[in-house]
């Protein structure tokens, strides 16, 4: 008797799934959508995801179900995958770790906030004040204007909120305009420039909050890693801007032996005598930190290093503007990113390329410099 065929779509390998994810990387492509249609368009990603012809890849809806139904610990495990590999080719070393946040844009828009407490359409209360100051509640173009320059305007996060991205929340973009944002936190291994640890927070939250919590999370991850579960060898240093001072979190990393550079913006304002010996001591660690060589030189490699993961990231990497939605989410494709980037670090150190547009590029000028050699005789690769 013939088996009945099952119902539903075939199951899909999670290696599959990474693999598009950072062909979606290199590929630049924003959405899961794009990622889709470019691997069924393409001969040669038909071929490293091992598709035949006659096998349709998967769509991006089983790309949503498989993000689902992984969790963030799955995702964390993968991006430990790749930490390994790095520290096998010794481009992961864990001792002086830098830390940075930057802004990305939610997929949601300010226009349907609503509130909190009377469930009121955000739209329909500037409309009523529009109203109230005597202009056309209908004109959509004056109705704007006058939201963006009402007297005593503020939208609050604790009054306002998206129902379709209640995990977003309003800010100030890199552009100084009024959005839906988030806030996206990488952690760097400042002798390499590998990604140690990604995460997308609130963008409402302060840098400083839960700051030393986070950082020992992310020396635990090293110290699996790197096999080193007494934390001998890692977390030795963390270098970071003034945003993320607090006298309360740095002491709590000095008393864990972690050497803290962040500049204290206070400083100055600081009276002296006022403060207790806890807090002398660490201010005092502190500053000694920040004029020494060796804190100058860290901060240098930070802003080189950590500038450059985000530049890769999120505006090459198409991170910048959030397709999805939730923190959950957000914070799944930032792994991603991360350990795509940490993928691009291991394939430069082996091939020499760190992309697939960068080889092809080599190759490109190889033939050119082979045809036309009195054009190019002293460029070299």
């Amino acid at each position: 008797m013939p088996t009945k065929p099952k119902a539903g779509r075939p199951g899909i390998d999670p290696a599959v799934y990474f693999k598009m994810l950072i062909i979606g990387f290199f590929e630049n492509l924003p959405s899961e959508r794009a990622i889709a249609s470019r691997c069924a368009d393409s001969l040669s990603l038909r071929s490293f995801l091992g598709y035949p012809l006659d096998q349709a890849t998967p769509d991006h809806s089983s790309l949503s179900v498989i993000r689902y139904r992984l969790t963030c610990g799955m995702f964390q495990a993968v991006f430990e995958l790749i930490l390994k590999g790095l520290l096998e080719h010794e481009l992961l070393k864990g001792r002086n770790l830098g830390i940075d946040s930057s802004i990305i844009e939610a997929n949601a828009c300010l226009r349907a906030l609503q509130n909190r407490n009377t469930r009121d359409d955000y739209w329909e209360y500037v409309k009523n004040l529009a109203a109230e100051a005597g202009i056309d509640p209908d004109d959509t173009k004056a109705v704007r204007q006058f939201g963006k320059k009402r007297p005593g305007r503020k939208t609050s996060n604790l009054e306002w909120f998206n129902p379709h991205d209640p995990d977003a929340k309003v800010g100030m973009t890199r552009h100084g305009a009024c959005n839906m944002i988030y806030k996206s936190e990488h952690t760097t291994d400042l002798d390499t420039g590998a990604i140690v640890a990604a995460e997308t927070r609130p963008g409402d939250q302060g840098d400083t909050e839960d700051l030393a919590q986070r950082i020992l999370e992310v020396g635990e991850t090293l110290a699996r890693v790197c096999d080193d579960p007494f934390q001998k060898k890692v977390l030795a240093s963390l270098t970071a801007d003034e945003g993320y001072f607090a006298v309360e979190e740095v002491c709590t990393l000095q008393q864990e032996r972690v050497r803290v550079i962040i500049g204290d913006p206070h400083a100055k304002r600081r009276v002296k005598g006022k403060q207790c010996r806890v807090t002398k001591e660490t201010l005092s660690k502190a500053r000694r930190a920040i004029k020494s060589q060796s804190g100058k030189d860290l901060l240098k490699k930070r802003g080189e290093h950590i500038e450059r993961c985000f530049c890769h990231v999120l505006d090459h990497g198409k991170l910048r503007r959030a397709t999805l939605r939730g923190r959950e989410n957000l914070t799944k494709r930032q792994l991603v990113g991360a350990l795509a980037q940490n993928l691009s670090l291991l394939m430069r150190h082996l091939t020499g390329c760190g992309t697939v547009k960068q080889w092809l590029a080599g190759a490109l000028f190889l033939i050119f410099r082979h045809s036309h050699p009195e054009k190019c005789p002293q460029i070299a690769i």
